[in-house]
């Protein structure tokens, strides 16, 4: 009886910690510089809202404009297309034409005015942007964008 050694055993095989710790890099690298190139676009995402939303927000005016002979006021704002309003002129033929004040992507509610300063429609609408402030250049509203 004779009994048969291997005389080379199966080498283990697999990726060494060195091999791990590489790959891991690479994909840490590549995945910053996506993360850093997609930041861009979620600026003029939140901008392209902000138009959609602005169109929306006019239409619904428009709409206010035509049962009612009028828009609102400033003083009555945005709100006029959510709650009726209780100061003068108080509209005839009012109806709920949102769900409530929009906000834009930043969180802040949508600037009403009318008559218009800036806007060749009857009023402005527009968001004070990324910094919060209203009148500064990152303002976006119903006006041509080089107007101030």
């Amino acid at each position: 009886m004779t009994t048969h050694t291997p005389r080379h055993l199966p080498r283990a095989t697999g990726f060494t910690l060195i091999e791990i710790v590489i790959v891991l890099t690479i994909i840490s690298i590549l995945a910053a510089g996506s993360i850093y190139m997609l930041k861009g676009n979620v600026d003029v995402a939140k901008e392209t809202r902000v138009d959609g939303d602005l169109q929306n927000i006019m239409t619904q005016l428009q709409l206010y404009e035509a049962r009612n002979m009028r828009p609102p006021t400033t003083e009555q704002g945005l709100k006029a297309l959510v709650e009726k309003p209780t100061t003068e002129p108080l509209p005839e033929k009012w109806t709920a034409l949102l769900e409530s004040v929009p906000k834009d992507p930043w969180g802040m509610e949508y600037k009403y005015r009318y008559p218009a300063q800036k806007a060749k429609k009857a009023y402005d609408v527009w968001s004070v942007g990324k910094d919060g402030a209203d009148g500064t250049e990152d303002d976006i509203g119903n006006w041509p964008a080089n107007t101030k």
